[in-house]
């Protein structure tokens, strides 16, 4: 099996059966705040958009990019489609001109011929990508990948049933807001940056470990941030407070442990895997040189793409558009329609400002009432200060999902009273009725975790309350503090109180309060249910 680097989490997989092309992302992103880092402009994109298969396993814009699919890509190509609750990626795909797909099953393996399998996995609860995300489980002669790219799943051993892995691709760098467009003082900011780039890497190396695959390649990650405005958020320097670290930076840490088989997969890299070997061909003299260099070839790159950057800066202005009337007719009908994400988001404070920085517009959109009306001074426990050329772009283009637009763009301010408030982002996601009809749905039948597992000196719910990760395999217990490595979310486990979010709890209690009749300890381990 040959694997071709594309950048970021690109790359095509060649096999005798069959070629498959999957996350192919060019053109820049969320307001064209991100590029694909390194460069992949002058790859020889002709040949590598001649393929069988296209996977595109999320609408997050540095993974599905419209414009470059439709010059680049065969759209003769079958996509492979992850099994989504809504639409949105085959409509995407449909209107780039693609006809031809093979719907999958969540972890279902199909068989495409010659030998060729693969399975996807589905990931579809709200706060997964765009409504949904997806990994890639390939397998042809002998030799196993895994694409796993953005995706967190709960659990690796679907994958692991299949067979020894062979290679694990995975996301290891930031792909969030926060803490960088928060407004805190800049010794709390960096403590949070730090606390995220240290869990993200913990993170990747817990899925790692529980793959076990032969070689593993981190990708997905960082995005190169080209604009004026956005340059500081570069890692150049290996600042550990930075969350947007790059591939050697966590090679680094990954290999310090005691691994040796990372990869660095480059835009124009060439690995050929069989199932005793890894043999690497890179597009540059010395992979070391090049990251040494990395502020070098940024500045040369945001020279070459300036031109772009200005051109999508001139279309956001949308002068016509009133954005008060706008808001209050886009946004009103999904609050009316919605029963959990309402009356859970609160109150949101949108301070739209003009391009000199002058404060122009207060709106706030008020969950539990219902309404979207101009701000009188009340509280607001998120606030987000976002320039009125974005505001009426997003509305004169229907933007249904603001995260994969606005958020991610990092191209705003944000304050906060209180915890994080998951329904907030799930809610700007989800602005058309068929997306709030899926998140409304999925509130509204979770079920509590009875099942038990045994950690430290505490007796817990085996999975996290906010998405169901697996705390055998992902909690960290310090005291009295259990912190989810999945996401970052933390749990005082005397009261059971969420410290990340106001909307969780745990159930926890005291190892020493359990009786005999709750049955053998399973540390690390579910207690079975009293049914079973």
């Amino acid at each position: 099996m040959r694997l071709t680097g594309t950048g970021h989490a690109g790359l095509r997989i060649d096999t005798s059966a069959g070629s498959i092309l999957c996350d192919p992302w060019v053109n820049p992103a969320f307001f064209a705040s991100w590029f694909p880092f390194p460069d992949n402009t002058d790859l020889d994109w002709a040949r590598l958009g001649a393929v069988d298969y296209l996977y595109v396993s999320h609408l997050h814009g540095d993974h599905f990019d419209r414009e470059h699919l439709r010059r680049s890509v065969a759209t003769t190509a079958t996509v492979l489609l992850p099994e989504f609750p809504t639409a949105d990626l085959e409509d995407a795909l449909r209107a780039v001109g693609f006809t031809r797909f093979c719907r999958t099953r969540t972890n279902e393996p199909v068989d495409l011929g010659g030998g060729l399998r693969i399975m996807i996995q589905a990931l579809t609860s709200p706060t997964d990508g765009p409504i949904g995300d997806s990994s890639l489980w390939v397998e042809h002669d002998g030799v196993r990948l895994l694409n796993q790219n953005d995706a967190r799943p709960t659990d690796l051993g679907v994958f692991a049933g299949l067979g020894h892995v062979h290679a694990h691709l995975l996301q290891f760098s930031g792909a969030i807001w926060y803490p960088m467009v928060y407004d805190m003082p800049p010794a709390k900011k960096a403590a949070l940056g730090r606390q995220k780039r240290a869990r993200q890497i913990d993170r990747t190396i817990r899925y790692i470990d529980d793959l076990k695959a032969s070689w593993v390649f981190p990708v997905a990650g960082p995005p190169a941030f080209l604009d004026d405005e956005l340059w500081r958020l570069n890692d150049l320097d290996g600042d550990p407070a930075n969350i947007f670290l790059d591939q050697r930076a966590f090679l680094e840490r990954y290999h310090g442990q005691g691994h040796a088989n990372g990869v660095t997969l480059l835009p124009g890299s060439v690995a050929d895997v069989t199932p005793d070997r890894c043999v690497v061909t890179q597009p540059v003299p010395d992979v070391e040189q090049f990251f040494e260099d990395k502020a070098r070839h940024l500045a040369a790159y945001r020279e070459r793409r300036r031109p772009v950057i200005e051109a999508e800066r001139a279309a956001w202005h949308h002068p016509g558009i009133d954005v008060f009337e706008g808001l209050k007719q886009r946004v009103e009908p999904l609050l009316a329609a919605s029963t959990h994400l309402a009356c859970r988001m609160g109150q949101v404070l949108l301070d739209v400002e003009d391009d000199s920085g002058a404060r122009a517009e207060h709106i706030l959109i008020d969950g539990p009432s219902r309404q979207v009306r101009h701000h009188d001074g009340e509280d607001a426990a998120h606030q987000f200060t976002i320039r009125r050329t974005l505001v009426e772009h997003l509305l004169h283009t229907g933007e249904v999902d603001w995260v994969n637009s606005l958020f991610l763009s990092c191209r705003f301010s944000a304050s906060r009273q209180g915890p994080y408030n998951e329904a907030v982002f799930v809610f700007f996601k989800c602005l058309s009725p068929e997306r709030l009809r899926h998140a409304e749905t999925w509130y509204a039948e979770r079920e509590t975790d009875t099942e038990d597992i045994v950690l430290d000196d505490w007796v817990v719910q085996r999975r996290c309350p906010h998405l169901n990760a697996d705390l055998s395999r992902f909690a960290a217990v310090e005291g009295n503090v259990l912190t989810c490595q999945m996401h970052g979310w933390q749990f005082d486990l005397d009261t059971g109180r969420c410290l990340t979010s106001g909307d969780h709890e745990i159930r926890s209690r005291r190892h020493d309060r359990v009786t005999e009749s709750s049955g053998p300890d399973h540390r690390g381990g579910s207690r079975p249910r009293a049914e079973d």
